[in-house]
Order: C-alpha cells, then sequence, then structure tokens
C-alpha cells in the first residue's frame, strides 16, 4: 500500500475528522471564554475588590529608563522585565471555567450514554408459530 492510499485512509476516518471539528470549536469556544474573563467576569471581581483592574497589576523588575510611563504597555514596549501577575490571574481564571464548562459538558454527555445504555432493549416478538398456537388456545377457552 502506497504512503499516499495509507494516509488518505488515515484522514478520511471518522476520527481524525471529529478531532479537526473539535479544535475548531475549541478555538472559537476559546475566544468566548476569554471575552466572558475579560470583560464580564473580571470587571465585576475587581469591582468587588475595590475597581481593582487585574490587567494592570505588575511589579518591575529592572530599571525603567528615563522618560517611559509607568505603565505595564509602556514598559513592556521599553525592554524593561516586569513580573505581570495580573494577566496571569486573569488567564488563571478563564482556565478554571474553561475547564469547568468542559467538565459539565462531559459530565451531561456521560449521563446521556449511561441513560441510552440502560434503556432495557424491547422484547423481541414471539415466532409466527408461537403466535398461532396462542390464538388457538385463546379461541378454544372461549369455548
Amino acid at each position: 500500500m502506497s504512503v499516499l492510499k495509507e494516509f488518505r485512509e488515515f484522514a478520511v476516518k471518522g476520527n481524525v475528522i471529529d478531532l479537526a471539528v473539535g479544535v475548531i470549536i475549541g478555538g472559537a469556544f476559546g475566544k468566548i471564554v476569554d471575552s466572558l474573563v475579560a470583560d464580564i467576569i473580571m470587571p465585576l471581581v475587581g469591582m468587588v475588590f475595590g475597581k481593582l483592574d487585574f490587567s494592570n497589576l505588575y511589579v518591575v523588575l529592572g530599571t525603567p529608563p528615563a522618560g517611559v510611563a509607568n505603565t505595564l504597555a509602556d514598559l513592556k514596549k521599553a525592554g524593561v522585565p516586569v513580573l505581570a501577575y495580573g494577566n496571569f490571574i486573569t488567564i488563571a481564571v478563564n482556565f478554571v471555567i474553561l475547564a469547568f464548562i468542559i467538565f459539565m459538558m462531559v459530565k451531561q454527555i456521560n449521563r446521556l450514554r449511561n441513560t441510552e445504555e440502560a434503556a432495557p432493549e424491547a422484547p423481541a416478538a414471539p415466532a409466527e408459530d408461537i403466535v398461532l398456537l396462542r390464538e388457538i388456545r385463546d379461541s378454544l377457552n372461549r369455548r
């Protein structure tokens, strides 16, 4: 078997296509969760903790050159080493939310699978000769 033929068989298998779809949806879902964290959750958390903006929490590790504003963006642009722990907090919250949502989805899928597997199968229909014998028996009992 040629390499191209093997690759074609591999590429068109359902698992590879399912994986590709999962990666694409996961990327889009990640952007939704990023927006949820950055635009909704973190501002609410910041408001609860006294209008704290987590994205601007940092510690300067070097000496900034003269004339550079003391903002995270300007310090990074000037090449000053900074420990941007606020960004890390935001990304950690993002991860926890994403992990929780995935956990809930997997839990729901497993629950649906267990329901389908636990559903009893309908009993098989009796054979034709059994049905005929029962009809004869029932007709004799009615006399």
